[in-house]
């Protein structure tokens, strides 16, 4: 009887109350595309860097990934791979030597980090190969390199045009060779793009003068959340003189953004909700002074305080789940337009590759901030007409029944 008597006293005021149901509407939708935009930045931010040079574990040497010298490498590197191939969560890995360098063309010179790779591995770990802008990834050249677009306009060379690369061997001289450039890329971080070069991994050996040793197996893993998994069991597996790190030891600022933006999120969607309540509390202040006479005839025959205090939370509460469901199917429609083109903002892809995000962002919505909306909007908006049904049962009968 309550709920019906409710839904009744709602619609008598048809334009009050849909102009209070549109404000949770909108309060709603505001809620779903800030969580869906910013957590799509966000985990952009983090799978671009796995997907350009991190990926989902990594193996090496105890102590390089603290101090990446030259002389730390992988001596046996058949050892680790005996041990990756009997692992059920791994899916690819690739051998890499790694090391600091300098870059030098006729016209200017870089410091790069060197990558030596198999490039018909890698390009099952890094997007670099599907990121080549000009040119090819590798064509099985002996000395090839694959450098950024950025690079290749600081040291002003295109394809075909020579270069050459230095770098310290664990003996301490100078190892280097020449390269023919055979592929540019481009990705959505600026900064990888700027100190990043790769080269076929024998001869980055060769160079190196390390041949048959590595710095670094870099895997995947069937899916990204079982990278924790497989560098546990790599830990138990592999010997004191190894170490392994899934991407969220190897990128722990990314992954604790990622934690501080989720309790972020609580804190916006309780700021949505501050505002939603004051409307929640005029309407229905409104709505308890049209109906004094009538709250005093209920009186006055017998309905109890808490049947009337009932009658108009309900009211408060219909309205919330109202503007909730119409705010959550129109809220994750906008979604599903924005995620079919991504959202453009090449207009600030500068600023935005510094970071790591690259022009289109594609929103990613979160469980936590659907089941967030769910409960906290309903019960705002309950919260919300609490202060007017307490006026209303603070009534006298016989002063509400004669009330003008």
């Amino acid at each position: 009887m309550l709920l019906k008597l409710a839904w009744r006293n709602i619609w008598r005021n048809k334009r009050r109350s849909l102009i209070v149901v549109g404000s949770v509407v909108v309060g709603v939708i505001a809620a779903i595309l800030m969580d869906a935009l910013q957590g799509g930045m966000i985990h952009q931010m983090l799978f671009n860097q796995i997907n350009l040079n991190v990926s989902n574990v990594q193996i090496h040497k105890k102590g390089f990934r603290d101090k990446k010298n030259v002389g730390n490498f992988i001596a046996n590197p058949s050892e680790v791979e005996a041990i990756l191939k009997k692992q059920p969560h791994v899916k690819y890995y690739s051998k890499r030597v790694i090391t600091f360098g300098l870059l030098s063309s006729s016209d200017n010179s870089a410091g790069v980090f060197i990558y030596g790779i198999n490039p018909s591995k890698e390009k099952f770990i890094s997007i670099i190969g599907k990121s080549i802008v000009k040119g090819k990834y590798f064509t099985g050249g002996q000395r090839e390199i694959v450098l950024s677009k950025k690079l290749a306009e600081k040291l002003n060379v295109c394809l075909g045009d020579k270069v050459v690369a230095m770098a310290n061997t664990p003996s301490g001289s100078i190892g280097s060779d020449v390269f023919r450039v055979v592929g540019i890329f481009k990705t959505a971080s600026s900064e990888f793009d700027k100190t990043t070069i790769f080269i076929p991994l024998p001869i980055a050996q060769r160079m190196l003068n390390i041949k048959g040793k590595v710095h670094e197996f870099a895997i995947i893993t069937d899916k990204y959340e079982n990278a924790g998994v497989v560098a546990k069991s790599l830990r138990k597996k592999l010997d004191d003189k190894f170490e392994a790190f899934s991407y969220t030891e190897l990128l722990p600022l990314l992954v604790l953004q990622m934690d501080l933006y989720k309790q972020l999120l609580v804190i916006v969607n309780l700021i949505i909700a501050l505002a939603l309540i004051f409307g929640i509390i005029n309407a229905m202040l409104m709505a308890v002074y049209e109906r004094i006479q009538e709250i005093g005839v209920l009186m006055s025959i017998g309905m109890k305080n808490s049947k009337i205090f009932s009658m108009i939370l309900t009211e408060a509460f219909i309205i919330g789940v109202l503007g909730t469901i119409v705010g959550l199917i129109l809220g994750y429609g906008i979604n599903d337009i924005l995620l079919s083109g991504g959202v453009d903002l090449r207009w600030f892809a500068e600023s935005l590759s510094s970071f790591g995000v690259g022009a289109i962002i594609y929103p990613k919505l979160s469980l936590e901030n659907f089941i967030q909306i769910i409960i906290i909007i309903p019960l705002v908006s309950v919260i919300g007409a609490a202060y007017p049904a307490f006026k209303a049962i603070r009534l006298e009968p016989v002063s509400a029944i004669r009330y003008v």
